[in-house]
């Protein structure tokens, strides 16, 4: 698409710092990191998010996604790391092109998870459960 930058970094018409890159998939820094660091892994194959995406490209994205997390935390000596995708503007997708974040977490620094919205109340786990069963 002309328009998407992970579309633009793939053609080499704008930079970026690429850690990873192969026949399918290219992984890179992020430039507004979490914490230094902080890859994308993406797809050369232009996908809107991992929704939209069709099995092999994803099983690639997700090997690659490994890969690089081995070594973003062996590299960084990291305690962890967050592997995630956003998909949506209300789950923070803000780039249209299908994208893994690899995240180094260290202890203490300051990075929340989401808090929990609290408990299921009496028969309400249930009734998602059939609802979400009954889309699969």
């Amino acid at each position: 698409m002309a328009d998407c930058i992970f579309c633009k970094i793939i053609s080499g018409e704008m930079p970026s710092y690429k850690v990873y890159e192969d026949e399918h998939t290219c992984a890179f820094l992020d430039i507004h990191p979490v914490n230094k660091g902080h890859a994308l892994i993406i797809s050369k194959k232009h996908y809107a998010d991992f929704l939209e995406a069709d099995g092999d490209t994803l099983a690639r994205l997700s090997l690659v996604a490994q890969k690089v997390a081995r070594a973003v935390k062996e590299s960084l000596d990291a305690d962890g790391c967050n592997v995630t995708t956003n998909v949506g503007t209300a789950a923070g997708q803000v780039i249209f092109h299908v994208h893994w974040h690899i995240i180094p977490r260290f202890k203490n620094d300051g990075f929340k998870l989401w808090p929990s919205q609290g408990d299921y109340n009496e028969g309400e786990a249930q009734a998602i459960k059939e609802v979400i069963s009954q889309n699969l």
